[in-house]
This record gives C-alpha cells, sequence and structure tokens, in this order.
C-alpha cells in the first residue's frame, strides 16, 4: 500500500513538472511573439503531430528498435570488456587507455566513416548507438566488480570456493546495484547514438525526420519528433528502473530515506 501511495506521489510530481515546462514554454513563446519558425508554440507541436502520426510513429518504432539493438549490444560488449579489466590486471593496463581515449572521441566523427564501412541501413545506426553508450557499461561493470569487498573474498578463499562460485554468488550480484548506474546512464545515450546515426545515414528514423523538418522549415514537425524521441528514451528508462526494482529489491529497501 505505501509503495503505492509512493508510485502515485511520484508520478503526480513528475506530471506536475512536465505541465510547468509546457506552460513556461508556451508563456515564452506567446511573451515574446517568437516566430513560428524559431520557437512553435505547444499547440503548434500538437497540431504538427495531428497531422501525420502514423508516420511519426512508424520512424519512431525504427528509432525504437536501433536504440534497444545498440543498447542489448553495448551490455554484451560492455560485460565481457569489464569483467577481463575487472579480471586480469593486464588487461586493465593494456586496454583502459585505449578505451578511454576512444570514448573521448567525438562519435559524429565516426558517423560518415560507418556510412563508407557499412552503407546505407540499419547497421551503422545500431553500431553508432553502440558506441555511444557502451562506455558507461564498461566502467560500471569494471567499477563494480573491483569494489567487492575484500573480507568476502577472503572468506571465500578460506573456504576453498572456486573461483566462478567466488564470481556467481559474490563478485557480481555484489556488483550489480553498480552496473544498472552504468546501464541507467547508457540507456538514454543509446538513443542519442541512433539519432546521430539517422542524422548521418537516414532515410527513416526520427532523426530522419528532424533533419528533413529542418530543411523545410516545419519546425514544429521537428519538435513532435523530438518531443516523440524524448517520449521514448523516458519510457526505455522507466521500464530499465523497473527491472532494478525486480531483480534487487534489496537497493530500494536498504536505499536512505528522502
Amino acid at each position: 500500500m505505501e509503495r503505492g501511495r509512493d508510485a502515485v506521489t511520484a508520478a503526480g510530481w513528475s506530471t506536475l513538472g512536465v505541465v510547468v515546462a509546457v506552460g513556461a514554454w508556451a508563456l515564452v513563446a506567446s511573451a515574446f511573439a517568437i516566430p513560428e519558425i524559431v520557437l512553435p508554440a505547444p499547440s503548434g507541436v500538437v497540431a504538427a503531430f495531428l497531422r501525420m502520426p502514423g508516420y511519426l510513429l512508424e520512424q519512431a518504432v525504427i528509432t525504437l528498435g536501433e536504440t534497444v539493438l545498440g543498447f542489448v549490444l553495448s551490455v554484451v560488449c560492455g560485460l565481457v570488456i569489464g569483467m577481463a579489466i575487472a579480471a586480469f590486471r593486464v588487461a586493465e593496463l593494456m586496454f583502459y587507455p585505449l578505451l578511454v581515449a576512444f570514448n573521448a572521441v567525438p562519435k559524429v566523427a565516426l558517423a560518415p566513416l560507418l556510412v563508407v564501412w557499412m552503407g546505407f541501413g540499419q547497421q551503422p545506426k545500431v553500431v553508432m548507438a553502440l558506441l555511444v553508450c557502451f562506455f558507461p557499461v564498461v566502467l560500471s561493470v569494471a567499477g563494480g566488480l573491483a569494489s567487492t569487498p575484500p573480507e568476502l573474498v577472503e572468506l571465500a578463499r578460506s573456504l576453498d570456493t572456486p573461483r566462478w562460485q567466488t564470481f556467481v554468488k559474490i563478485r557480481f550480484p555484489g556488483a550489480l546495484p553498480q552496473v544498472f548506474v552504468g546501464l541507467k546512464v547508457a540507456m538514454p545515450l543509446a538513443s542519442v547514438g541512433a539519432v546521430i546515426g539517422e542524422f548521418s545515414a537516414g532515410d527513416a528514423g526520427l532523426g530522419f525526420v528532424i533533419v528533413q523538418a529542418g530543411g523545410s522549415s516545419d519546425t514544429a514537425l521537428a519538435f513532435a519528433a523530438i518531443g516523440l524521441l524524448a517520449v521514448m528514451s523516458i519510457a526505455l528508462f522507466y521500464a530499465l528502473v523497473l527491472v532494478e526494482r525486480l531483480l534487487l529489491p534489496w537497493v530500494r529497501e536498504t536505499a536512505a530515506v528522502r
């Protein structure tokens, strides 16, 4: 019952935040008489969406598929690389600086190269989503596994527990809260990567809609696509939060009350 009330309260505050933000947007657009081509009013954005809802939702599904696939691949790659870095000091010394350097490279600069290597289609967009979001996963996995309390590891060794059992029963479960922090950082980045790919190699998706609408000065349509992208990212983020609460109920129970 208490959790239900907390959920309702949280939803109420979130809704109020959206209402305040949209109201401020409408007030600014009206008070300063900003041209529609520069900043459309919320009513104009809604009207743009209602002009072609089927088309926009179809493009949103395409971007959603690229985002989810890129995120899943980043989780797989991040788990493998993060576990290798945590398990082997040599792997950390050899590859960690390279990962940091690669993460510092602006991914927008790689988008044209991905088109050359993979052509137009879904592949460069998925790979771009993977490249943008996999580093937080690697960092959280490596950090979580390295932060296992040493007394637990020593206890396992004193009981002659095999290393794989120590990993499965102690190290990995203990690392999961930090791993989910990285996943929650990576999830919105995956949608950013997919849209970057659509900007450069897109013939479909919300990024393609934004580029086309901007080229035709249909700012309201571009804002409608951006709004759909925001809604999609919020839904994916809270779906991941729900998975975390289902898999790690003790984290919420032991967290400090705010």
